[in-house]
């Protein structure tokens, strides 16, 4: 029963960072989906977009969040 209190736990801690990030979003020094390394194709009637440089930062710091969490549960 401890271990589904812990996970409960780990998750609310997730979502309430993550609530965090996307409120101050916008004051942040950088446009997070915007980052050089981003790449945008705009041609007329056809755009794309792949964020490549955001989500290599997304998964370091969730690597490194996950890590974090799993020293600190065992």
């Amino acid at each position: 029963m401890t271990e589904i209190g812990k996970s409960l736990i780990f998750i609310g801690v997730v979502i309430i960072i993550i609530g965090t990030v996307l409120l101050f979003s916008d004051r942040l020094p950088f446009n997070l989906g915007r980052l050089p390394g981003d790449i945008s194709y705009k041609k007329e009637n056809f755009s794309f977009y792949f964020p490549i440089t955001t989500s290599i930062l997304i998964s370091i710091f969730l690597s490194l969040l996950f890590y974090l969490f799993s020293r600190f549960f065992r």
